[in-house]
């Protein structure tokens, strides 16, 4: 009994002084338009850090200087550290926008296909400069059930086939 509470205790203090760092990204196929629509949870306030390092910029999600400027630097960067390859093809990402929710928010990507994907290959690097510790989850829809890997500094790429 005790030891778990010397558990819980420990687990507490390691969640305060270590946060943890992760973002979930959601490909889904849209079978209907040939398309994938991809949603992406950050939490802003590590996206603020990282963009504030690669622009050399202040940045404020909740109260910016410029929304326009803050949209066009969220939209460089998703881009850039997005890469998502089907078929052997690379696509075109376009950057769609975001909405913010308490700690977090939600960006929204999509991209053209000529197929119903076969292969995958997914290029994620967001956070992992700033983030020694970053974890990317994604999942990719192709029916209901995604399949999923987690990418990070020592893997930014990953595979699905189909």
């Amino acid at each position: 009994m005790v030891y778990n509470y010397i558990l819980i205790i420990w687990l507490g203090w390691k969640a305060v002084f270590h946060p943890f760092y992760i973002s979930l990204t959601d490909i889904r196929f849209n079978e209907e338009e040939l398309s994938l629509e991809i949603a992406q949870k950050i939490f802003w306030d590590d996206l603020e850090i990282s963009l504030s390092k690669t622009f050399d910029s202040k940045v404020d999600f909740i109260k910016p200087e410029s929304p326009e400027r803050l949209e066009n630097m969220v939209k460089k960067y998703l881009l850039t550290h997005n890469q998502i390859i089907v078929n052997g093809k690379e696509l075109k990402l376009s950057y769609l926008g975001y909405e913010i929710e308490e700690d977090a928010a939600w960006f929204y990507l999509e991209a053209r296909v000529q197929e119903r994907p076969k292969s995958v290959k997914i290029k994620n690097t967001l956070l992992i400069k700033e983030f020694q510790e970053q974890q990317n989850l994604v999942n990719f829809y192709l029916s209901k059930r995604p399949k999923s890997i987690i990418l990070h500094k020592e893997k930014t790429n990953g595979n699905f086939q189909f």
